[in-house]
């Protein structure tokens, strides 16, 4: 489980396809202590760090690698990854920590997609989104939404769209800064709302329609 606050936003060192899954491999922050299994939100998809691997840089910490399957890939944007491009990282939180933002399962619902992005370091930035199809239903304005791991609030949800608004912190310290109009973007939504739907009775069947008792 995770907070949606990220911890840090590295570059992709490698994204190699093999059999059906594929193989990513990233730089690891310093003083991040990663561990083997340990499970890390990347850009809003939880992955079990499946290994290490010398970086180029003497000094730096091992890369963490990560082993991603099939249904994986077919669920999220790696795939569209090219070398270099940031992407957001958290550690699980720890049972007694602050939950700064709102709870967050690291289970990716669907790839949106940057409509718009305008503003600057004085007034912020208001960026537009495209839901996923199915996804509209689950947000309402002023609730909370994972972008890319990064728990935000939604302003003027309307159909299949809605907004922002980014400070200038969290453009400095995630990947919003470097996405652009049409770039895929992972969309969690939030998990209570989806876990109301599922505990509430389906609704009674309208007098006269083919489901309604006879």
């Amino acid at each position: 489980m995770f907070t949606g606050l990220v911890e840090a936003c590295v570059p992709l060192r490698r994204l190699t396809l093999s059999g059906g899954g594929a193989q990513l491999v990233l730089p690891q922050p310093p003083g991040f202590a990663a561990r083997h299994g340990d499970s890390i939100s990347v850009s809003g998809c939880c992955l079990t760090v499946a290994g290490f691997q010398p970086p180029p840089e003497r000094s730096s910490d091992p890369d963490l690698c990560f082993e991603l399957s099939a249904e994986t890939l077919a669920r999220t944007a790696f795939g569209q990854l090219a070398s270099g491009a940031r992407v957001n990282l958290e550690r699980a939180m720890q049972l007694g920590d602050r939950l700064g933002g709102h709870l967050v399962s690291g289970h990716v619902d669907g790839v949106g997609r940057v409509l718009g992005v305008r503003g600057d370091r004085q007034r912020g930035w208001d960026f537009e989104f495209e839901l996923p199809a199915g996804l509209e239903r689950y947000l309402i304005d002023k609730g909370s939404v994972t972008l890319d791991g990064i728990s935000l609030t939604v302003v003027r949800p309307r159909g299949g769209r809605f907004s922002v608004a980014v400070i200038p912190v969290t453009w400095e310290q995630t990947n919003l800064s470097s996405k652009r109009p049409g770039d895929p973007v992972h969309v969690e939504a939030d998990l209570v709302g989806k876990w109301i739907e599922r505990l509430m009775p389906a609704p009674a069947p309208a007098p006269g329609s083919p489901q309604a008792p006879r």
